[in-house]
């Protein structure tokens, strides 16, 4: 057993936090496999005919928000969709790559909604909510005949069954995928159904347009404040419910394998009008990027954790090895994940996986220019299978590949290195996707509730398609139904105050004039936040970004520089913008990950180790971490949600 010596913070910053009330996720009583069921048996329903008497605001138009929109339409509601693209078809679900899993057992090799729950849960460390984590088990095989009507074209096998491959985490091959596009793909699928509803008229598309502030009104969420991106005209939104399906928050680490559009603006603007935080600390770094090469870039590139079914991970025996890949034998290769887990091999979760590249790589046996790298090998899938193989399967990844680093991963091993990916945290919401806001709806990545501590590889997908396609419609059908509304136009008093506040915060960026620019903030908080709140995290480190965000956040307001005016396309002023509120954001995930003292899955805190892996706490932190926002910098108030594990008990989580 190893473990590091406790570290202590100083007390100023890691002071206890301060404690509300308890919070119920609202999950129906019985026996998990029962839940969803049963809820869907007594919800209460708004007839057809007055399905059109309210308006729905969904912001966001990727795989949650897409398919929310274009299933709440063809029920009748009056939908209006927004995002800040110029098409639904760019949002950032069309970047996932390997794959979706769904519980059908089409290989026969012993696969089972039970089996996709318990791996979530196992993968997610036990810091999820079983009850959600079932539904999304129960779903899934719905999900694949609900995109395959929409003319997904998964890849299939010679005799027309749909194929399945594996992912990290599990032990069976349950993820559909089209080549390495399945997220191009998915949405294709969910745009063509949100298309069909623009035209009928059902919703409303609004694009370049971006959420700056959640308008709360007598409790309830009731609409939203937008700017124009092209005009720089802010504008208020006024509705019966509001749903948030605006993706996660990777990129606070500046480089990360989110399209650099990705922000955490909506979900943060929520939380400061009330709406809980939950585990923000738990944010997924995935191990098959390809490396930094340099200090002008803006973003990493994910490459599929499908490839690591074929492709062998390793690095040399020896440090400092100068070889070239394919001139080092057998015999001086270590294949680390094979001999550290043998069960799982190459597919370990992204977590374990992450942490055992940087492991190798801080023993100074990393490869690559800059030694923060590992190979991933094709040469035995090769000799086994052929290349067509191997192409038919990946071969859009190997293009890709090849146009960024120039080198041709056919014949020479590819290199890789962890990046942060995405985010398991993100807005408490109870069974029915809820948050403690009334009206407040939260889907896909931009809610914690399914994925616990790390995410299984092919999940993503399923959550968000599971959200929009299957769930939204009956909890918000029994949301309205139950929940006196009164009317609310957008000239109401706490519209026109809120859009005063954002007119006021676009000002005073604009008027602050100083030297840096927004971006280069934003790369500094980042670098910070990798450091200290990456792939590893301690107490000294931690309290070192908690000193050092408030420092560098009036830095930013009193010296960033933000060029042009407000009523224009502004790409500066949008920069500006989230990167003030990433500001905010990093006090919140750092100070949550300095509470949580202990190592939960991608959460590893140095103090909390054994035998390099895991040590969790189930004593002290079998919770959900719910924070309420008391101002930028006052502390924040912590509410746990108990998390209660009676289907799948309570286990050391072991992949070896």
């Amino acid at each position: 057993m190893t473990a590091t010596a406790h570290v202590e913070a100083p007390s100023a910053v890691a002071g206890p936090p301060l404690v509300g009330s308890p919070l119920d996720g609202r999950a129906p009583s019985g026996p998990v496999e029962q839940k969803w069921e049963r809820f869907r048996r007594d919800m209460l329903l708004v007839s057809p005919a007055n399905k059109r008497k309210f308006t729905v605001i969904v912001v966001g138009s990727g795989l949650a928000g897409a398919s929310a929109a274009a299933t709440l339409g063809q029920l009748g509601y009056n939908v209006h969709c927004f995002c800040f693209q110029d098409s639904p078809r760019r949002a950032h679900s069309i970047a996932a790559q390997g794959g979706i899993n769904a519980a059908k057992n089409y290989t026969g090799d012993g696969d089972s909604v039970f089996r996709l729950f318990k791996d979530t849960v196992k993968g997610g460390d036990f810091r999820s909510r079983e009850s959600n984590v079932h539904r999304l088990a129960e779903i899934s095989a719905n999900i694949i005949d609900q995109c395959v009507a929409l003319g997904v074209p998964f890849d299939r096998e010679y005799s027309g069954y749909l194929a399945n491959r594996s992912f990290g985490g599990a032990q069976v091959s349950r993820t559909f995928y089209a080549r390495g596009q399945t997220g191009q793909q998915l949405l294709l699928g969910c745009y063509a159904a949100l298309s069909r509803q623009v035209a009928a008229g059902t919703v409303k598309m609004h694009t370049r347009m971006e959420m700056l502030d959640l308008v709360v009104v007598k409790g309830k969420a009731r609409g939203i404040i937008t700017r124009n991106l092209v005009t720089g005209k802010v504008e208020r939104w006024a509705g019966h419910a509001v749903l948030l399906c605006t993706g996660g928050y990777g990129p606070v680490f500046y480089l990360s394998t989110n399209a650099a559009g990705c922000n955490v603006t909506a979900t943060y603007r929520a939380y400061r009008r009330g709406a809980y935080f939950a585990n923000p600390c738990f944010t997924q770094i995935h191990p098959t990027c390809i490396p930094v090469h340099g200090d002008f870039q803006s973003k990493l590139t994910l490459m599929s954790e499908s490839l690591r079914n074929d492709g062998r991970v390793w690095v040399p025996k020896k440090e400092g090895e100068k070889r070239q890949p394919n001139d080092i034998p057998e015999e001086d290769r270590d294949y680390f994940l094979e001999r550290r887990y043998p069960t799982y091999g190459n597919l370990a979760p992204r977590d374990i996986s992450s942490r055992a590249a940087k492991q190798v790589c801080d023993e100074g046996r990393g490869v690559g220019p800059m030694g923060r790298g590992v190979y991933l090998d094709f040469r035995d899938a090769i000799k086994r299978l052929g290349r067509s193989a191997i192409e038919s399967r990946y071969g859009n990844l190997f293009e890709m590949y090849n146009r960024i680093t120039g080198d041709d991963g056919y014949a020479v091993p590819m290199r890789i290195y962890p990046a942060s990916h995405y985010a398991m945290g993100g807005l408490w919401v109870d069974y029915q996707l809820m948050s403690n806001l009334p009206g407040l709806f939260v889907l896909g990545e931009a809610n914690f509730s399914d994925h616990g501590a790390n995410r299984l590889g092919a999940s993503a997908l399923m959550q968000g398609l599971a959200d929009g396609f299957f769930v939204i419609s009956d909890c918000l059908g029994n949301y309205l139904a139950s929940t006196p509304l009164e009317p609310v136009k957008a000239d109401a008093p706490e519209f026109v105050e809120a859009q005063t506040e954002t007119n006021v915060r676009i000002d005073k960026l604009l008027s602050v004039n100083g030297k840096r620019t927004p971006d280069s903030f934003h790369r500094e908080l980042g670098q910070l936040l990798w450091d200290h709140c990456g792939m590893s995290r301690n107490a000294r480190g931690l309290a070192r970004v908690l000193e050092r965000v408030p420092e560098l956040r009036q830095e930013f307001w009193e010296n960033v520089q933000v060029l042009g005016h407000y009523d224009e396309y502004n790409i500066m002023l949008e920069r500006a913008l989230r990167v003030a509120d990433f500001m905010e954001f990093a006090d919140l995930l750092a100070y949550d990950a300095l509470v949580r003292d202990e190592s939960c899955g991608c959460h590893f805190r140095e103090e909390h180790q054994e035998d390099g892996e895991c040590r969790r706490d189930d004593e002290n932190f079998c919770h959900v971490a719910a924070w309420e926002f008391r101002g930028p910098d006052e502390r924040p108030v912590l509410h746990k949600e108990p998390l209660a594990f009676e289907a799948v008990g309570l286990a050391s989580r072991s992949y070896k």
